[in-house]
């Protein structure tokens, strides 16, 4: 999954600084970005029960093989056309990616390592977030944007290369429900709609700055190249947090964890618009990864733990889908909004957001 996602980390950021390349607008950006979540936002759940079906294996080589497909598209069209179409696959593959490998990092853990598991994975993550955008940004400044998306395509054949290593992962037995209703039933355990709300702000969180970011920093007169080590500084951050992140659980408790990590997400994101040079932003960009980079290995063991387990790939499909619907539409608001109001006043409605987020997560119990 890391290195599927380092691919999709730096073709997301080409995705948006080719679009601009292209003459597209910022509402341009704002469509694309929306659609790399516009399917899973419709079926990731439906992904999750075929995972729960079919186990994690076969879901994710199908997958990987579409992001080759979605990057090496964009890599041949070199039109908003294609960008859009390319970014569809890439987006739903990657869910698909994401969605499988949870649902069995999960079971392979256990009750007693799952935190740590997911921890661990989260490190990864976020060194993938650091070396997907450099790898973009230094590709695009140096061989051009069709080289650049050919040589992410090439990392999902070494993470198809590493599934044949992977455990195989045993399923628990189905109990009896009924389809129409499951994902309803899901939502009506008020300890795991709690997890699905706060992993929504804190994905929002996460991703509202991978794509606003290029944005302030091509109208800050980054280069390409300087933007990408910005998104690489926010993994920086998220990857260093993260491995102190088992004392610092331990110290807080969960929920009084990812209330503070929001809370000051918040204010990160207040200061964000006055940051207008490298210097100014890779420092900020580095503190609100390590805040971010909080929240998703807790929200992910606490997934496992509120959901039933014959169903954790539903709930981590679930999940994906309330993330992908925020994903589609809050692009396409920053978007419409952005050319009437700018930048500065979308950057402090989502410190807003966050601060609010920070107060009802700071209300739940252990």
């Amino acid at each position: 999954m890391v290195v599927a996602h380092a691919s999709f980390a730096g073709a997301r950021l080409a995705i948006s600084l080719q679009a601009l390349h292209l003459g597209g607008s910022v509402l341009t950006v704002g469509i694309l970005m929306s659609l790399l979540m516009l399917v899973p936002t419709f079926t990731a759940a439906h992904i999750g029960r075929w995972v729960d079906r079919v186990g994690y294996r076969r879901p994710t080589l199908v997958a990987l093989l579409a992001l080759i497909a979605g990057e090496l598209v964009i890599a041949s069209l070199q039109s908003l056309s294609g960008l859009a179409l390319g970014t569809v696959v890439v987006g739903t593959s990657f869910i698909v990616v994401n969605v499988a490998i949870n649902h069995a990092i999960g079971h392979v853990a256990g009750v007693a390592g799952r935190t740590r598991a997911f921890g661990l994975t989260a490190v990864g993550y976020s060194l993938s977030a650091l070396f997907g955008p450099m790898l973009a940004g230094a590709g695009i400044d140096r061989v051009g944007y069709a080289m650049t998306f050919a040589l992410l395509a090439m990392l999902p054949v070494v993470a198809g290369a590493l599934l044949w290593r992977a455990p195989t992962v045993s399923r628990p037995e189905p109990s009896a429900r009924t389809g129409k209703t499951a994902v309803m039933d899901l939502l009506r355990l008020p300890p795991l709609r709690a997890v699905l709300v706060v992993s929504t702000l804190v994905a929002a969180g996460w991703d509202l700055f991978t794509f606003l970011v290029p944005l302030h920093g091509a109208r800050s007169g980054l280069t390409a190249t300087a933007i990408g080590l910005v998104a690489g500084g926010f993994g920086i951050g998220s990857a260093s947090v993260r491995l102190a992140l088992p004392w610092i659980s331990r110290r807080l408790g969960e929920w009084p964890l990812i209330g503070t990590a929001l809370a000051l997400s918040g204010l990160g994101y207040l200061a964000f618009p006055f940051c207008r040079t490298l210097g100014t932003m890779l420092p900020l960009a580095v503190v609100l990864g390590a805040v971010l980079g909080c929240g998703q290995p807790v929200i992910m063991s606490l997934l496992h733990v509120t959901a039933p387990p014959e169903r954790t790939g539903e709930a981590v499909g679930l999940r994906m889908a309330m993330i992908g619907l925020g994903q589609t539409v809050l692009p396409l608001g920053v978007g419409v909004f952005s050319s009437a109001l700018g930048l500065a006043p979308l950057f402090w409605a989502i410190a807003t957001l966050m601060g609010v987020g920070g107060v009802y997560a700071g209300r739940r119990r252990n």
